[in-house]
């Protein structure tokens, strides 16, 4: 008989509370940062407006003048709504390959971290990908979506379910590499930051999650920005000027932009992809992390 997983301690934790961690620190990223991803998925999607004028100042003028200031959190109850259960499924993923990959020991080497991070992309984008779709759609300025339930409603009707999941396959192809380099670096410069001042490394443990988040978060986000664009394209195909793709391969959709745009439209966006994967990192790991030592505090005191 399989063993009950969600009462397995890894790290000193069970199962269900990697989950909840998890979920909590998404839903904090995720919310802290929407507008700037509003920004960003604006500067990527509209490939028919010129390179030169794709800048973050344009971005952010054209939201303030067509929606106002709330033009900025147009599509966040898709992202509430995904984001939980995706981020729940991501750290208990990578908690519990962490550990299978690492022998049990949590301090494993960074290809094991990154081995974990990988398999924990793969769960958590299955569950992400369909609500990313949606909110990427609702964030286009001139949207024709009244709300998420309408924006659902309506791709089921004129596209069918498959249109939810076009963009899995790149999204993966993206976040594989991304999440790798992310938890490598963040578990790397975790490690760093602690070993320059081991003496006060647990005064100081939020600033070292927050900053080693912050360092890996920028670092992954610059390596897999042009992925990046191949996938909001993909998701807002069709939609306010956007342009439709007949494979729908990441090849298409790199051939078409390169015509377009040349090589240096692959990198639409990357600043404030850049600017959103920075900060939200840091946030996502330090709440990730504190809601860790709630549950071990718990758990010590009953």
């Amino acid at each position: 008989m399989a063993a009950d997983t969600s009462a397995l301690p890894h790290d000193g934790l069970k199962f269900w509370q990697f989950m909840i961690a998890g979920s909590i620190a998404g839903m904090a990223e995720h919310m802290a940062m929407f507008p700037v991803d509003t920004i960003k998925t604006q500067m990527q999607a509209l490939s028919s407006c010129p390179l030169n004028s794709a800048t973050v100042n344009q971005a952010i003028r054209s939201i303030l003048k067509s929606d106002g200031a709330t033009g900025f959190y147009r599509g966040i109850a898709a992202m509430g709504i995904g984001a939980g259960p995706a981020h729940a499924v991501y750290f208990s993923v990578y908690e519990a390959c962490k550990q299978s990959f690492s022998g049990g020991n949590p301090s494993g080497s960074s290809a094991a971290h990154a081995a974990a991070g990988v398999c924990a992309t793969v769960a958590s984008d299955a569950v992400l990908t369909p609500m990313d779709v949606v909110k990427q759609r609702l964030q286009l300025r001139g949207s024709p979506y009244r709300g998420v339930w309408d924006c659902v409603g309506r791709v089921v009707r004129e596209e069918g379910i498959g249109a939810f999941f076009v963009s899995y396959r790149t999204t993966v192809v993206m976040n594989a590499p991304f999440t790798a380099v992310h938890f490598a670096t963040y578990e790397a410069a975790k490690r760093g930051l602690m070993d320059v001042s081991p003496e006060s490394a647990g005064e100081e443990k939020f600033v070292v999650h927050a900053t080693a988040g912050a360092v890996a978060g920028a670092l992954a986000a610059a390596v897999t920005t042009p992925l990046d664009v191949v996938k909001t394209q993909l998701q807002c195909q069709g939609v306010c000027g956007c342009d439709r793709f007949e494979s729908g391969s990441i090849q298409d959709v790199c051939g078409t932009i390169v015509r377009k745009d040349g090589y240096a439209g692959l990198m639409r966006g990357w600043m404030p992809r850049i600017l959103f994967h920075a900060p939200a990192a840091a946030i996502c790991w330090s709440t990730y992390e504190a809601a860790k030592a709630f549950f071990h505090h718990t758990t010590n005191s009953t």
